[in-house]
């Protein structure tokens, strides 16, 4: 099993904007990476974003225009799990969806080396259950990254029922090498961000949707009372209406306890392709045209 200083090749799934931002974060910390999407725009489109993400970097002073190639140099983007037979680790940024994630794993437990640790990026789902479809799961661990990965200064770590001490010390030791600071949870529904997080986003929609207050009312509330950078309806659109949806399941399903029942607008968005920002429109509009859906109360 490969300790921090010998994790040399990183296979990152998924190349939406967790998974590119992950690749540009590895390839920066000098790993060869390989990018993985069935979708060959997907993989022309992370490749333009990671691009422009470092040269505003190499713009700002924080990387030199040698590191910046030497970044990209290092990306290489593959379109079937084969292609990752070789890397040392491998994290996987794709739908947040159980069974999706289980046959994945499935996959790369038959066709990574042995000694290659598997990574999860979910935000909900347990670890333990995920490592439980493989043969390996002593080797299997979450890493929480935010989003956007470049920016955000967190990794959530979730240690499964069986992952080891070395794996824990050895993707502790690569998400500081990341430039990250680091955070353990226990395998329990939501981990620790979003078992506080989702309750208060959920919450703000029922706000809005009962009819205490305007969508921007709601959110300029937490900003200036609470001193959050962002609305929490806001911070719902950036994360996205189905992530949230998704982790809300995870937490009511996991825990048992109503206060996590998603709220019917929430359900409704989500039901309406109401997505959030990458869809263009969520409880705010970034672009698109208007959905038909309305909240109950008139704003």
């Amino acid at each position: 099993m490969a300790t921090a200083s010998e994790i040399a090749a990183v296979g990152v799934i998924g190349a939406g904007q967790m998974g590119s931002g992950i690749a540009q974060l590895a390839a920066a910390a000098g790993c060869a990476v390989l990018l993985l999407d069935a979708d060959p725009t997907a993989l022309s489109r992370a490749v333009a974003s990671i691009s422009a993400s470092l040269l505003r970097l190499a713009a700002k002073g924080q990387l030199s225009q040698a590191a910046y190639e030497d970044s990209i140099k290092r990306i290489r983007c593959v379109s079937t799990v084969q292609d990752l037979r070789d890397a040392d680790l491998v994290i996987e940024a794709i739908v947040e969806n159980e069974d999706v994630k289980k046959k994945l794993f499935v996959e790369l437990d038959k066709i990574t080396k042995s000694s290659a640790i598997l990574a999860s990026n979910t935000s909900s789902i347990s670890i333990t259950r995920l490592a439980s479809s493989t043969k390996r799961p002593s080797q299997v661990i979450g890493m929480h990254f935010f989003n956007p990965p470049p920016i955000m200064k967190l990794i959530e770590i979730i240690r499964g029922a069986d992952t080891t001490d070395e794996v824990f010390a050895a993707v502790k030791s690569f998400s500081e090498r990341l430039g990250k600071s680091v955070i353990c949870s226990q395998d329990y529904p939501g981990f620790i961000v979003n078992r506080i997080l989702m309750p208060m986003i959920n919450e703000a929609f029922w706000a809005l949707y009962t009819g205490v207050a305007t969508k921007e009312h709601i959110d300029t509330g937490m900003k200036l009372g609470t001193n959050h950078p962002m609305g929490p309806l806001q911070l719902a659109d950036f994360i996205g209406l189905d992530v949230c949806l998704s982790v809300l399941r995870v937490l009511h399903s996991g825990l048992g306890d109503n206060k996590y029942s998603p709220c019917p607008l929430l359900v409704q968005y989500v039901d309406a392709g109401r997505l959030g920002k990458k869809r263009g429109l969520g409880v705010y509009s970034y672009g698109q045209k208007s959905s038909s859906v309305k909240p109950k109360s008139s704003l």
